[in-house]
């Protein structure tokens, strides 16, 4: 077989190169090729593996010309610029290094709060301009303030163990924050509102979700203590830019240092010109050493899928070889969208994950479906989670993850699949099983029996068994002009509790959801979506 061969299109050391020549691949660097939209199309099919930082940008029409790509290596974390669903329709490996850029993030989130308490950009620009200002800089000392972590997860925990050095007090936000890993930290773990009303400094470490999306909003800052410094090294679009800029100018929030914006690059900005705000073009993952760290960790990774079929580290396949894949994937995917499904439901902190396995699926490689599972638990909040750093995550949250194997039989099913989240509030569990179509169903939820089968788009409705919920439920969706794809119904017993699970064809709006809250028999309904 000839050697399989890599296009590098992005800037990536030498050492990376090496790693490729050394295990017998054939590697073209064109560091300058991932610009060239055009010219990248008219040879990526040529290749077997491509390596890119964030310049090159892999989109579905780039890779329907891809006709010999198996696995796409990004140096870094983030994948916004694949398109990673038309990598997976195509069979492609994504794979990302989610752990590389950690302590090079923090370390920059650390300089931002002492360049915001020591004015140390605005100092520097009036004395290389010629002036003295030595009393226009007033500045404030770190020691002894508080400092609100916002998401409280790998670069997070550095950030808290860091500003712990320098003697702040820090507290923590994070609802998959456990209260033993907080101790082990040394951090104090609030609510939201709390972290808000007490920090003197605010720094945020959290994905960008529907979730996540503006949690620092108009509404939020308007309570946070007056004098507040605010830090963003994480996600553009976290904090609402309009409504701090407004807060700046008032004088209640203190300074500001962002590294991160809404829309990027960013040539233009609300907080663009304003004295107390520090301002730096996405630098957190720039050292030499964090450029260097992921790019031999995507080359290695790529080498090792190319060689042998081993895959680390992927965004939308789990570790598994090559021999085992045709057997796990349908089980794969009935593990992560039950996770899925139970972590859409879960909002508060999760203690702990379990999954059960019976009858047949008990003796296979559970170690990818466990991962499958909790990716799916976790990455309603966590987008950027993917099935390898999925246990990893959880560990370093606390949240305990168990499994139970039963080989025996599994009731009427030849393998069955049950997941239980063990939060704060409540344990929440389904089951489900793969038929021999291949298809994963979900058997049972809430200890009900149901049998439904996963849609793009569901509605879980909780209700009564009383007479006439079909049909109401049935009118609010076709008044709204909602069309119904399946209707599955499940019962403990007649007039007791149920459940609807609803397959429809579109995402339902919250006008259409409140009206179904209000009929007489609906206790609850969540959209769901997979």
């Amino acid at each position: 077989m000839p050697a399989p061969k890599v296009l590098i299109s992005d800037a990536l050391s030498d050492a990376a190169v090496q790693i490729f020549r050394d295990r017998g691949i054939e590697v073209d660097f064109q560091p300058n090729l991932g610009k060239d939209k055009e010219a990248l199309a008219r040879v990526i099919d040529r290749y077997n593996g491509l390596a890119i930082r964030s310049a090159t940008k892999v989109t579905g029409k780039l890779l329907a010309q891809a006709s010999n790509l198996k696995v796409i290596g990004r140096a870094g974390i983030g994948v916004d610029n694949v398109d990673v669903p038309a990598a997976t329709a195509k069979g492609v490996i994504v794979m990302n290094t989610p752990f590389g850029n950690s302590i090079t993030t923090a370390e920059h989130a650390v300089a931002m709060m002492f360049a915001l308490a020591r004015q140390i950009p605005q100092a520097d620009a009036s004395t290389q301009a010629g002036k003295w200002e030595k009393n226009r800089f007033m500045g404030v000392e770190l020691t002894g303030k508080t400092l609100g972590v916002i998401g409280c997860g790998n670069i997070g925990a550095i950030v808290a163990e860091r500003a712990i050095g320098l003697k702040l007090k820090v507290v923590a936000y994070d609802p998959f924050l456990s209260p033993e890993r907080a101790l082990e930290l040394g951090v104090e773990k609030v609510e939201l509102d709390g972290l808000l009303a007490r920090a003197d400094v605010i720094t945020l470490h959290v994905p960008m979700t529907d979730r996540t999306r503006n949690i620092l909003s108009a509404e939020n800052l308007a309570k946070t203590k007056p004098g507040v410094r605010i830090v963003n090294c994480a996600r553009g679009g976290l904090v609402d830019e309009g409504a701090l800029r407004a807060l700046l100018d008032s004088g209640h929030v203190a300074g500001a240092a962002f590294d991160v914006f809404v829309t990027e690059p960013a040539t233009e900005n609300p907080l663009f010109g304003h004295p107390n705000v520090v301002c730096t073009p996405h630098l957190g993952a720039s050292t030499s050493e964090a450029q260097e760290n992921v790019a031999l960790q995507v080359a290695e990774q790529m080498a090792d899928y190319l060689v042998s079929g081993a895959i680390t580290n992927a965004i939308n396949f789990p570790s598994i070889s090559a021999e085992e894949a045709p057997r796990l994937k349908p089980f794969v995917a009935l593990c992560e969208k039950l996770g899925s499904f139970l972590g859409q439901l879960t909002e508060a902190p999760i203690k702990g994950i379990r999954i059960t396995y019976e009858g047949a699926v008990a003796g296979m490689n559970t170690r990818a479906l466990t991962s499958a599972a909790v990716t799916g638990v976790l990455r309603p909040i966590l987008q950027d989670v993917n099935m390898v750093s999925a246990p990893v995550i959880a560990k370093e949250r606390g949240i305990v993850v168990d499994e139970i194997k039963r080989e025996g039989g599994a009731s009427d099913y030849e393998s069955v699949v049950r997941i239980t989240v063990d939060a704060e509030d409540m344990p929440r569990d389904a089951a489900g099983t793969v038929f021999h179509d291949g298809k994963p169903r979900v058997i049972e939820i809430r200890g009900i029996d149901i049998d439904a089968a996963f849609a793009p788009h569901m509605l879980y409705v909780r209700n009564f068994d009383k007479p006439g919920f079909i049909g109401r439920l049935g009118t609010v969706l076709g008044e709204a002009g909602v069309n119904i794809g399946t209707f599955n119904l499940g019962r403990e017993e007649e007039g007791g509790n149920a459940i609807a699970f609803v397959a429809v064809d579109a995402p339902v709006s919250a006008q259409v959801l409140e009206a179904i809250a209000a009929i007489p028999q609906v206790k609850r309904v969540r959209p769901v979506h997979f």
